[in-house]
């Protein structure tokens, strides 16, 4: 476990507010010195404490592509492991493909002894994304892990996020891209 000092604290939350903030403008509005900033800030990156992303709305109220969203929880037999399904992980092309194309986020988790695989599939209609699970995603999961591999299934209809990775309350705390300059420093949480 990393803990971060006061300055790689204050460094974390101007980047949580604006991804795109300079080291010269975050070191002025911080009481940093810009080099310290740099070298800060790229340690934190090579040890993996930052991440940077993009996120394209592609849901009704962006773009339009997508129209719904649903949640699955696919469950595996007894046997399946969290390192077999991270090796298939591994193996996915760098090219798009079908997890690509309309898994929005996925994560491993376990239920009940079993290894399980939560995602948030994204698709035109309620149809399409059923579809999409049960012609590829289903049958690309048979392949990796045996035809009797999936022991159960679940899904939840998603009808609009709320928070985004901790910080981030979408309609409500931010504005072209970035945090409201407004918005409160001390409800921006770093641990």
């Amino acid at each position: 476990m990393k803990r971060l000092d006061d300055q790689e604290i204050k460094i974390a939350k101007a980047l949580i507010r604006n991804p795109r903030i300079s080291d010269n403008r975050l070191g002025e509005e911080n009481g940093i010195p810009p080099r310290t900033v740099g070298r800060k800030r790229a340690r934190m990156e090579e040890e993996g404490l930052l991440r940077y992303f993009t996120e394209l709305d592609m849901g009704p109220e962006g773009t339009g592509y997508f129209q719904c969203r649903h949640l699955y929880i696919v469950r595996f037999k007894v046997g399946v492991t969290i390192r077999q399904l991270r090796e298939e992980i591994d193996k996915e092309p760098n090219v798009a493909t079908v997890f690509t194309r309309a898994i929005y986020e996925s994560h491993l988790a376990e239920i009940d002894g079993r290894v399980a695989l939560v995602m948030v599939v994204d698709g035109t209609s309620e149809a399409d994304i059923v579809d999409k699970f049960q012609e590829q995603i289903v049958p690309s999961l048979r392949r990796a892990h045996g035809d009797d591999s999936i022991e159960e299934v679940s899904t939840i209809r998603l009808l609009g996020p709320v928070r985004i990775a901790r910080n981030y309350l979408l309609g409500i705390n931010i504005e072209g891209g970035n945090i409201r300059d407004d918005w409160n420093d001390e409800a921006i949480f770093v641990g």
